[in-house]
């Protein structure tokens, strides 16, 4: 932690300065102290009326000393809402695929769900390339009507 230092006089140190460009040195000094020392000294608060003492942590807290105190932190993975928004549009696409023709759905599962190229397809079927890719098209522009519905 930055300890306090003695504040710089920049009336004696740079003579020739103007008044509003020494009040601007001043207070970035102060948002320095501010930000390297204020922010992270502990504190404690005497209540002289009440005879108490209330202690108070410093402002820049660390994540260990956030555990201790079992606070929760946001997942940094998927929201509930997202979670189910995306199983309702697989729902939704697992429908609109059986809609298909049965040669459609082969298609579309062997390049999506068995990863297959359309190369390594055109290969096995002996259809050209370019047409199993216009057929693909076709195919997942059929399937986003049928999602838009």
């Amino acid at each position: 932690m930055a300890k306090y230092q003695k504040k710089t006089n920049y009336r004696e140190k740079y003579p020739g300065l103007s008044n509003e460009i020494i009040e601007v040195l001043e207070k970035s000094d102060r948002k320095m102290e501010y930000q390297q020392y204020d922010i992270k000294v502990e504190r404690c608060r005497i209540d002289y009326a009440s005879r108490t003492v209330t202690y108070l942590p410093s402002r820049e807290d660390s994540y260990d000393r956030l555990l201790e105190e079992n606070r929760q932190f946001a997942i940094d993975g998927e929201g509930v809402d997202d979670t189910a928004i995306k199983a309702v549009m697989i729902e939704k696409m697992l429908v609109c695929l059986s809609q298909l023709t049965p040669e459609e759905q082969d298609l579309i599962t062997d390049l999506f769900f068995k990863g297959k190229s359309e190369h390594q397809l055109s290969k096995e079927t002996g259809i050209p390339q370019r047409t199993i890719h216009d057929r693909k098209i076709k195919i997942l522009e059929k399937l986003k009507k049928l999602m838009e519905k």
